[in-house]
């Protein structure tokens, strides 16, 4: 595999030179604010990520109020003490979307960030300790012991809560098997990401870069976002 030298000067040489394409880079992973982020913040970007997966975002965004108000602020202790009459009448609530399954898992996720925070504090200090080498490990769990958040939704909802990962977007997909890693145009399988893993371990280690650094960089080498 090549250094990640030359796939960020072809990031740079798209956007505009070192300078351009750092202002493109999102904030470096900032752990103590991620342990002390609280459980209903947490439940809150899992509820998010399960229902813009498949649905167009804008309109998410657009009800975000109405899903704060109608999930009780996504406080995982009261969540999980709601009848049943509370959740079926969320199916004719038109303060948020609603389907039936992906209404349903904020249930069980209260229930599974609550198991999470029991065991290790809070949902965010037990991400805060886990290692971005190790990804893979933390996306089966999450696909394992919560609700809908199996495959992509999983991976943003890590980024979105801040912690330092990779994201296997097309344009990073695409970057990797430029550089000449023999994975999938869809990255699914166990073996592919154990070998995107492997991948950015190494570049992880020969930059000193974030995680997430790496990954946007891979993400603007290639594909359709071209500078002006």
């Amino acid at each position: 595999m090549p250094s990640f030298k030359s796939i960020r000067a072809r990031a740079e040489k798209r956007k505009g030179g070192p300078k351009a394409l750092e202002k493109l880079m999102p904030d470096k992973p900032d752990l103590k604010r991620l342990a002390k982020l609280g459980d209903d913040r947490i439940l809150a970007e899992m509820t998010k990520r399960v229902f813009c997966a498949g649905f167009a975002w804008s309109v998410i965004d657009a009800k975000w109020d109405g899903f704060e108000d109608a999930f009780l602020r996504f406080q995982p202790a009261k969540l999980s003490f709601q009848p049943e009459d509370f959740w079926e009448g969320l199916l004719r609530d038109a303060r948020i979307v609603r389907n039936g399954a992906k209404i349903m898992s904020v249930r069980d996720n209260a229930a599974f960030v609550q198991e999470i925070a029991k065991e290790h504090g809070s949902f965010g200090k037990f991400l805060a300790k886990w290692p971005p080498s190790n990804e893979i490990g933390l996306l089966d769990l999450l696909a394992k012991r919560g609700s809908r958040l199996g495959g992509n939704t999983g991976q943003m909802l890590l980024r979105f809560v801040g912690w330092d990962g990779f994201v296997t977007s097309k344009d990073v997909v695409a970057c990797l098997r430029d550089a000449g890693l023999d994975i999938a145009e869809e990255v699914k399988s166990k073996g592919d990401l154990a070998k995107v893993q492997a991948q950015f371990n190494a570049w992880a280690e020969e930059t000193g870069l974030p995680y997430t650094h790496l990954s946007r960089i891979c993400a603007l080498s290639v594909g359709e976002n071209r500078s002006e």
